[in-house]
């Protein structure tokens, strides 16, 4: 079996791997680039296989740093399966098509403003593609096993977000794990990762290499910035994923109203995708742990603003209120016509859920930069600009470490670490080499790997 490592590598996006074995090729996820320019750039490049020679994709879960390239396949001619969880299905069925519109609507919004240095900006893909591409898609269930050709694969629950797996492949006497994005064992909404079998090789994520979750109570953050934001008079502006860190936010401010701990504000959820997202949540109960009760209490609390004319309406807002919009990464989405509008006002708060990858705005804000480039211009930030750690959807290094030791795995499995900033995946080396005995090393972009 041969791996050449196509993304997610020196980096928490991109995630793409490319598995040989003498008769069968698949790639084991098949995601976007996200975040520095020169990263993005990459999804322009062509991968280095023949995509008529690709038996199949297997995916980890519906994240688009892992699913958002499969779109672009499609168009370059590729016809052959998608296989995934079901919950992950569903997912990228609103996932996808929501990237191939937002991708359409800026470059339609940079080629009228001439903000691109291409005279006809043109998207990765369209909506339209998109939505063609979720044909491939085969549905299987966790623990299931089944065959592409001479390559044995098993899916099993990761935590992290509906649908979530990590792959076992068997081929050729070996057995190798991809970890994906691994869920933490305490998550308010999704349950704990499955301990994995013996491996021969596992690909792991590092994305928390280097941090601990911060130990201090999340409600009691956010009781405290949704109070002070309304006391000045403000608006809470919170950028969220709309797979994971929304529903996490609608319970936890559900939780705050009922128990009387913060004003009922006006929350709207202006984000036609996480609206989306959070019926299938609370459609596949036996997935996650919210009760029937929890998700209507969630949908009691807020409004829902499907409508671009509704998103615009709330320009017109002048009592403190809650906006939830994607992205949560402040890449693009809505959240960046409010912020566009708002960050210069000292009364708002931005509140980030969740990782921002190096040069997303989101990130730059959070470094504390006075200024943010939104829609071509350069503005100051006067907000409040927080960002909420507990709520994140990866295990911490301790984390992971133990979900290693409850595993099944040999004391000398060996490691590569995957889908970390440099300096996270290199601090985790480090831990792991220093508190277990597996054989630990930081994989590299195009490296081949032979077990």
């Amino acid at each position: 079996m041969r791996i050449t490592f196509l993304g997610g590598t020196e980096t928490v996006t991109g995630s793409k791997y490319f598995v040989e074995t003498e008769n069968t090729k698949i790639l084991v996820d098949c995601g976007l680039y996200q975040g520095y320019k020169w990263l993005r750039e990459r999804n322009r490049e062509p991968l280095p296989l023949d995509i008529n020679d690709l038996d199949a994709i297997v995916l980890t879960h519906a994240h688009l740093d892992h699913s958002g390239f499969i779109p672009v396949l499609y168009k370059q001619g590729y016809r052959g399966p998608v296989f995934t969880h079901g919950a992950t299905t569903s997912l990228c069925s609103i996932l996808l098509p929501d990237s191939g519109h937002i991708q359409e609507e800026d470059a339609k919004f940079y080629g009228k403003h001439k903000l691109s240095k291409h005279k006809k900006p043109e998207p990765l893909y369209d909506k339209a593609t998109a939505e063609a591409s979720l044909s491939l898609f085969k549905s299987v269930n966790f623990d299931q096993e089944f065959s592409i050709g001479d390559i044995n694969i098993t899916l099993q629950s990761a935590g992290h977000i509906l649908g979530a797996a990590s792959i076992i492949l068997k081929a050729e006497g070996k057995r190798v794990g991809f970890s994906g994005d691994v869920g933490r064992p305490n998550d308010d909404i999704m349950y704990p990762p499955k301990p994995l079998p013996e491996l021969d090789l596992l690909l792991l994520e590092s994305t928390y290499g280097n941090r601990l979750h911060d130990k201090s109570d999340p409600y009691e953050q956010l009781a405290e910035i949704v109070n002070s934001t309304a006391k000045k008079g403000g608006v809470l502006l919170i950028p969220s994923f709309a797979v994971g860190r929304t529903e996490s936010i609608q319970h936890m401010l559900a939780t705050l109203i009922k128990e009387e701990r913060i004003p009922r504000l006006p929350i709207y959820l202006d984000s036609p995708m996480a609206i989306s997202v959070f019926d299938i949540y609370c459609k596949h109960f036996e997935l996650n742990r919210l009760t029937k009760q929890e998700c209507q209490e969630m949908c009691d609390i807020v409004s829902f603003t499907r409508k671009v004319d509704e998103s615009k309406a709330l320009a017109d807002l002048v009592m403190p209120h809650i906006i939830i919009a994607g992205s949560g990464m402040a890449t693009g989405g809505r959240i960046l016509h409010h912020m566009k509008r708002l960050i210069g006002d000292y009364r708002t708060t931005v509140l980030f859920t969740g990782y921002s990858s190096g040069g997303t705005r989101g990130a730059k804000m959070m470094a504390g930069n006075d200024t943010v480039k939104i829609h071509g211009q350069w503005l100051p930030i006067k907000a409040r600009v927080e960002a909420l750690d507990g709520l994140s959807g990866h295990g911490d290094y301790a984390d992971l470490t133990q979900w290693l030791l409850s595993s099944n795995l040999k004391k000398n499995t060996k490691i590569q670490l995957v889908h970390g900033e440099p300096e996270a995946s290199e601090a985790m080396r480090d831990h792991l080499r220093q508190t277990t005995k597996f054989d630990v090393e930081v994989a590299s972009y195009h490296k081949i790997l032979r077990v």
